[in-house]
Formats: C-alpha cells, structure tokens, sequence
C-alpha cells in the first residue's frame, strides 16, 4: 500500500515508517516542516521526494497514520482538509497533557480517536492503533513483546489495520468500535507510571487466554 505517515517524523513515526519500508509498503513521510520530511526521508532509504507537507502526503496515499503529540493532533487534521475522504486513518495519538503524563487525561470528547473522526467526518473512516508500542523499539530491528488494540467502527478496516500491525512485526487484536479507544488511550499514562516506578524501559501490554 501506499502508506503516508502524518508527522512522520516523530519518533513513533520513524519507526512505523521505517518497518513499513522493510515489509515493501510504499511510505511517504509527511510533516509540517518540508526540509525535515525529505532529511527524514532519506535517512529512512526513501527518496528526498518522498517527504512531503501533511496535505500532499494525505493527498497521495491510499491510507493515513497520524504519529503527532495530542497538542497537535487537531491542527494537523485541520490542515489536510478533505484530502482523506474515502480513506483510512490510524490515529495513534494519546492525550498526553505533559507534565502529568503519568495521569490519565481524556478529552471531553471522550478520547483523541473520537476526536480526530469529528474533526474530519464521516467521509473519513478513522481507526485507533499504536499507542502502546515503543517508538524506541520500533525503530529497531527487535522483536516487540507487545500487542496492539485496534479500535474502530467498521470491521473491514480494522481488518487492514491488523494486517498493517503484523507488517510491522505485532500483533493486532479487534479492540470493538473507535468509543474503545478510551482504554488504549489512557493505557499509555498507565505504562509510563509502570516503567518509573518499577525502574523499565518499555512495558507493554500482552493478550493471553489463545
């Protein structure tokens, strides 16, 4: 697929970007600076032209990951415009309102993923994967003993995401519709209390009972 990284060029952005590239995804790497997505790019092994502004990465794709801080989130979407209708978005925000990252702060939509799909509407079909995973790590070649909830409104396309999840060497699980989102949302504050108070580097979050 031709896969395009919304503020990639973030560390979880790297590190999606760079395992889609090893399994054969064409990815562009979209930011708001043009200079930064082209460096990024060609760190990455990708051609300089496939750095690209947000709106002409969201332009060009068949599918958009969203990988910016919570702070930025709205703004982002905003200024795509309608370049994501008839589309998928991975939104892999969490609400992280620093500097009490360690607590859980949901915004009064109920969470980043509702949020994205009100700000772009209906024509756009948004999908929440990602949160919980180690930018760090990813961007390794390392096995990630971590799993991925994905939540969204339409089978299908949480179908594609768990099949995106197994591109980039994780296992994806259906999470039940985008309102789902709250609990892997606030599971990412819960995970960074976990990694300080019990001295970790990248807790993670396992299903069992298969």
């Amino acid at each position: 697929m031709k896969l395009a990284i919304l503020g990639g060029t973030g560390s979880l952005g790297k590190g999606l970007a760079s395992r889609w590239i090893k399994a054969g995804h064409d990815v562009l790497i979209g930011s708001r600076d043009l200079a930064k997505a082209k460096e990024i790019s060609i760190k990455l092994g990708l051609d300089a032209s496939s750095g690209m502004l947000n709106l002409d990465a969201a332009k060009s794709c068949e599918l958009a990951c969203l990988t910016v801080p919570f702070a930025h989130q709205e703004s982002t979407l905003l200024s795509i415009n309608d370049a994501l209708v008839n589309k998928i978005l991975i939104d892999a925000t969490v609400p992280l309102m620093p500097p009490k990252v360690m607590r859980v702060q949901l915004p009064e939509v109920g969470s980043a993923a509702l949020n994205a799909q009100a700000i772009l509407g209906t024509d756009t079909t948004v999908v929440s994967a990602f949160q919980n995973i180690s930018a760090e790590l990813l961007q390794t070649d390392a096995d990630i003993d971590c799993d991925v909830l994905v939540a969204g409104d339409l089978i299908d396309a949480r179908n594609i995401v768990i099949d995106l999840a197994a591109d980039a060497g994780l296992t994806g699980w259906h999470a039940g519709p985008l309102c789902n989102s709250v609990a892997a949302e606030a599971l990412t504050s819960i995970l960074i209390a976990i990694n300080k108070k019990h001295s970790l580097a990248h807790s993670g979050i396992k299903i069992t009972g298969h």
